[in-house]
């Protein structure tokens, strides 16, 4: 909820501030730049005339061309469109950096959910022991993606870093300096990165974000609590998939693995390197200058002359620096002392990786390379591929014997098995933290999961030695169904039961929302994942394991994002929560975790919500007996409406038509495929889950995160239960979470935009479909919220929300103008030369489209 004070200041550093500085570009010296400023202005206004009269986007644009200019020709009318989108562009990155640039200002940095007010609340409560306690296994783990969601080029993030700070300090020469590099700053990326570019961008925000911002966290938890704070244990943990997630991907091979595991100690040596520089600045003194000296040479060499094998681990660092840091405590009166303890801190929780780096892939290439294994040699049985699952796992578990790769045909299978050796090198030289998940994408059983460690024995590993987490990941709505029942298996089964002993009974369950949400719509994601957390949280307490979820959240609430620390906030002790680990991809990088300062808060806020539930709120459990009933009620209807969507057969057409969903592969923004499989034509089942949620809110549909909410709730109050929801609604966090996210995707709905469908011969019944259940749940939603706005309890984000999409309505009317074309132009199988220009207008329409949604988090 946000504060009136809070709202003032947005209003002010952000709103006027854009308007302000937004008029700067109708001023810069770049070719027809100002008449296209004034243009777009018009454009904008003809846009909110022309949809308020139901006009489609093509009257729309072809009445400014007619109104506002002398165009005739088709080309020159295409020229000034891709200089409106352009320019558009830039304005979403100029209020980027307003944002940013206000975040201390808008947000309260020491409030409500930060470690200033949970350090207030454990001292009000007297729960220090209980907080020391918690304090032993509690953590958080932010996994940082490289999943397509944000179509800023590297060049473009570091401009809005020095954006940023000159509109902190308002230097108007670097706004209107930076503001020129940014007109000639190209937005497209020509080439596709590879794997390893990816892991180079995040690597930036590791060093320059991640790396500071949880140094200082740490030690004000230090500070605060003193001995509370386990050495045994990191309350912050960092994680890595650029590199090591191959599913989908057939750029990831082995030695990329290797290639960014030794990026990232690179990069935290030379993070390392620097604090000890700029401590050599402050530490003048006697003995410690001395010591600051060595330990500098020692980096350096580690760094820039491996060749002299100067040993550099975790234990010498940290050994070496606690040395200086009692130095002064005992003969320079603590001068600096606090410096040297941060850089303490820094190094147990980043020690010499980093970050985890993970490996995951999809099982299907699993039980394939087995299959090829028992076809090409004497290891496994030549009937393997035909035996039932009971007798495949008996047989991976007596694997004693390593097999050739060159025994082998397929690249892909000999690259699996050249996997777990990397593993073992990247162990070895950053520590086992360095690489020790394998998460299973697709996991459907409990021979999922024994095929990977099957994988490990054939490449060398022993299994009383395999020092490596053994991940499954649950997406789809029937696959988390059987999660409990999937784990029951492996509990029991007597290899696995000692592989988890050795690795302290601790099982980790990753669980994914945006395929859930794909196949089973909004609500039924959420409950299936709520109620399969429930079910592994009492399975593995029958079999004394300490179960620990691993949430795949993306950005926007389709994707299971949203104000995500509101959820862990309202899980009773019936969820596992000793940690918290979720996955951060796309804008949801720089947006929450930008700049140090919002990322310090949200990183915060995510810890606040960990250790406060259980210790300040005693939530025994998430959902009470009669609202679990309700919840279940309300999944299954909703379900039902979403799967007769899904199920109609225009459906996935509609998509494929109306929205860029087939230009998605051309933006060269991410290494991996839109979908999976080969073939050119788009079926649903093949679809990942990214380009389909970014597909829908292009659109202005958001299909995702409502669709069915409406049906559900108008279902149960037909039935004489909307009283009970209601309650539900007031008293459950969860269930309130659950509805906020959904009014987020659906304040980004903007149904004139597609109007024009409504009367289509084959889409009009699917766009009815869609907005008839969009006004339905509004409605519903009102009811139980008492407002009469979407997002009216939380006005700031529905300010930027609203200027932001304001933003683009002439960028989507643009982008669904070119769309109109190109289907005229199939539809009537015309030879337009223009044709390919038109598709290039709807892909670069999506670059800003998309990036104006960083909100969505």
């Amino acid at each position: 909820m946000s504060s009136p004070e809070s709202l003032q200041q947005f209003k002010n550093l952000v709103g006027i501030k854009f308007q302000l500085y937004n008029s700067l570009f109708t001023s810069l010296p770049f070719h027809k730049i100002e008449k296209t400023g004034i243009l777009l202005s018009v454009l904008l206004m003809q846009c909110d005339e022309g949809y308020k009269k139901q006009s489609n986007p093509e009257e729309i644009i072809e009445n400014f061309f007619k109104t506002q200019t002398a165009l005739v020709s088709e080309a020159d009318k295409l020229d000034i469109l891709f200089r409106f989108v352009q320019y558009m562009e830039r304005q979403v990155v100029l209020f980027d950096a307003l944002e940013d640039a206000a975040f201390t200002q808008v947000n309260d940095v020491n409030g409500k959910g930060t470690i200033k007010a949970l350090a207030l609340e454990i001292e009000q409560q007297k729960k220090e022991k209980e907080f020391a306690e918690k304090l032993k296994d509690f953590s958080i783990q932010l996994v940082l993606t490289a999943h397509p969601t944000q179509f800023y080029r590297g060049a473009v993030l570091g401009i809005i870093n020095d954006l940023t700070k000159a509109v902190s300090v308002n230097n108007e020469n670097n706004i209107y300096s930076y503001l020129q590099q940014l007109g000639r700053t190209p937005f497209f990326q020509q080439q596709k990165p590879t794997p390893f570019d990816e892991a180079t961008i995040l690597i930036w925000y590791l060093r320059n974000i991640f790396y500071h911002a949880a140094g200082k966290i740490v030690t004000a938890i230090k500070n605060s609590f003193g001995d509370a704070v386990s050495a045994s244990n990191q309350i912050i943990k960092m994680g890595f998939w650029p590199g090591g997630d191959r599913d989908g991907n057939p750029f990831v091979k082995a030695a990329t693995t290797l290639q960014v595991a030794n990026s990232l100690k690179d990069a935290i040596l030379k993070s390392y390197h620097f604090d000890i520089i700029k401590l050599r600045r402050r530490l003048t003194f006697k003995g410690v200058d001395i010591a600051l000296i060595s330990l500098d040479k020692k980096l350096h060499n580690c760094l820039y002359n491996p060749s002299d094998d100067e040993e550099m681990n975790v234990p010498f660092l940290h050994s070496s620096l606690q040395d200086i840091r009692n130095q002064l405590v005992h003969d320079h009166n603590s001068l600096f002392v606090e410096l040297v303890e941060e850089l303490i801190n820094k190094t147990e929780i980043f020690g010499m990786h980093f970050a985890s780096l993970d490996v995951r892939q999809e099982s299907s290439v699993h039980g394939e390379l087995l299959n090829a294994v028992a076809a090409n040699s004497k290891i496994l049985q030549d009937n393997y591929a035909g035996l039932d699952s009971t007798k495949k796992i008996d047989i991976i578990t007596k694997i004693v014997e390593q097999i050739d790769g060159n025994s082998l045909t397929d690249e892909l299978h000999k690259d699996a098995l050249e996997l777990v050796k990397v593993i073992k090198t990247i162990q070895q030289n950053n520590g086992e933290l360095g690489c020790n998940r394998y998460i299973i994408s697709q996991c459907h059983s409990a021979l999922n999961a024994m095929e990977v460690i099957g994988i490990f024995l054939l490449g060398g590993w022993k299994a009383e030695d395999l020092t490596v987490d053994i991940v499954p990941l649950f997406e789809t709505v029937d696959d988390l169904q059987l999660a409990a029942e999937t784990m029951r298996t492996l509990y029991e089964n007597d290899f696995y039961k000692k592989h988890l002993q050795r690795r302290k009974n601790k099982q980790t369950i990753m669980l994914g929302f945006s395929d859930g949400t794909k196949d089973g719509g909004y609500l039924m994601a959420n409950w299936s994942i709520y109620k399969a957390k429930e079910a592994l949280t009492t399975i593995s307490k029958q079999y004394e394991i300490d179960v620990v979820f691993f949430d795949g959240r993306g950005g926007p609430p389709a994707r299971g994002g949203g104000k995500t620390n509101q959820f862990y906030a309202s899980m009773g002790k019936n969820i596992s929560n000793k940690e918290i680990q979720l996955t951060i991809q796309g804008q949801t990088v720089s947006s929450n975790f930008g700049t140090i300062d919002s990322a310090k808060y949200n990183m915060e806020q995510l810890i606040h919500a960990g250790i406060s539930n259980g210790l300040i709120t005693d939530n025994e459990i998430t959902l009470q007996t009669n609202e679990e009933d309700i919840l279940q009620q309300l999944a299954a209807a909703s379900y039902d409406s979403y799967i007769a969507l899904k199920e109609h057969p225009y459906f996935i057409e509609y998509l494929a038509n109306a929205s860029p969903l087939r230009f998605y592969a051309e933006t060269n923004i991410g290494s991996r495929p839109t979908k999976r499989g080969s073939s050119n034509r788009i079926e649903l089942k093949d679809l990942r889950a990214i380009p389909f949620v970014g597909a829908w809110s292009q659109i202005k549909q958001n299909v995702s995160g409502y669709y069915g909410v409406g049906t559900a709730l108008e279902k149960l109050h037909k039935q004489g239960k909307f009283k009970e929801i209601k309650e539900m609604y007031n008293q459950s966090l969860f269930f309130k979470t659950l509805l906020d996210n959904c009014e987020m995707a659906m304040a980004k709905c903007f149904f004139p935009l597609t109007g024009f469908l409504q009367n289509h011969p084959v889409y009009g019944e699917i766009w009815n479909m869609l907005q008839e259940e969009f006004e339905l749940t509004k409605k519903y939603i009102g009811k139980l919220s008492g407002k009469t706005m979407l997002m009216e309890n939380f006005p700031v984000d529905q300010l930027s929300i609203q200027m932001r999409e304001r933003i683009v309505l002439p960028l989507v009317t643009i982008q669904q103008y070119a769309l109109t074309k190109v289907r005229v132009m199939e539809e009537n199988d015309e030879k337009n030369p223009l044709k390919e220009t038109y598709e290039k207008l709807v892909m670069r329409c999506s670059f800003g489209i998309i990036n104006a949604g960083r909100n969505s988090v």
